[in-house]
């Protein structure tokens, strides 16, 4: 089986679990943009980490046989602070053209204050400007509402729905969009969010239309191996290999497709070449490279 994992933060991990995931059957991966778990202190940081999405990672992900994309965006963990926010919203235009950037994302909401709903706006905004797809996070906490907020705002903006995945659904929000065009995304994480088991339920009572599967692994108690976890979930329950291919592979592929910067076809194990440098760097420390 292959898979894609549609929404992970590879920098926070290492290269030993690029390896897993590769072994594993996971061959690409989407990047959102993220927030680094401490406020950072001024633009020039957001600058260096947009940069490393699309130059330092992708290379690095491919060292070991996994293509990188990634997503563009202002986090709405940090677009309370207004005025360093109004300056990312100044640079994220000059990455949405660049070929390794499939949507903006991840936006939305945290805490649900007034501050992020104008950049979730913004942002929004953005994606019909640029006609990329939104990638959306719903909250930790009050969820639900959370979810019926931002189904209002993206009808108030008048993007295509089709364009929108709404993110780290669960059983009671799930149903919410379901009766939209929107996308449907589930975060298998340990403890927080689903489970393998809980997702195949979902699987079984909603089927497979527009649902798409990620691990959000980060920097937190997280499993980057979620993905193909939960195609051994579904494989045990019953579904097809078919059914797998079109939950974690196929539907995050077509949803993203809608950029225009990536496809089926395309989406293959890279050939590792770990001899190749990236601005005179490696991503070995020592060790002999591998040449495929």
């Amino acid at each position: 089986m292959q898979y894609m994992d549609p929404h992970i933060h590879m920098i926070s991990r290492t290269t030993d679990d690029y390896e897993n995931m590769a072994s594993a059957g996971v061959v690409a991966v989407v990047e959102p943009a993220f927030w680094q778990g401490q406020p950072r202190t001024g633009i020039s940081t957001f600058i260096d980490y947009f940069d490393m999405l699309v130059g330092w990672e992708r290379f690095r992900a491919k060292q070991f046989g996994i293509m990188h994309y990634c997503t563009m965006g202002l986090n709405p963990k940090e677009s309370n602070n207004k005025e360093l926010a109004d300056e990312v919203m100044r640079v994220i235009p000059r990455y949405l053209n660049k070929s390794s950037v499939l949507a903006i994302g991840e936006i939305g909401f945290d805490d649900m204050t007034p501050t992020e709903e104008h950049y979730f706006l913004a942002q929004l905004e953005l994606a019909k400007e640029y006609k990329l797809p939104a990638l959306v996070h719903t909250p930790h906490r009050d969820k639900v509402n959370g979810t019926k907020r931002t189904l209002d705002l993206v009808k108030e903006v008048g993007i295509d729905e089709e364009l929108v995945l709404v993110d780290h659904l669960n059983e009671q929000t799930l149903p919410l969009v379901k009766e939209t065009g929107c996308w449907c995304g589930h975060s298998i994480y340990p403890n927080t969010k689903m489970s393998e088991d809980r997702m195949v339920k979902l699987l079984q009572q909603y089927g497979t239309e527009k649902m798409v599967v990620n691990s959000a692994a980060d920097w937190g108690k997280s499993d980057p191996l979620k993905v193909p976890k939960t195609g051994d979930a579904m494989l045990a329950a019953g579904f097809s290999k078919a059914d797998i291919s079109k939950v974690l592979f196929e539907n995050p592929i077509n949803y993203y497709a809608q950029s225009g910067k990536i496809c089926i076809e395309d989406v293959i194990r890279p050939a590792i070449d770990q001899s190749e440098l990236y601005e005179d760097n490696s991503a070995l420390r020592g060790q002999a490279p591998i040449i495929e």
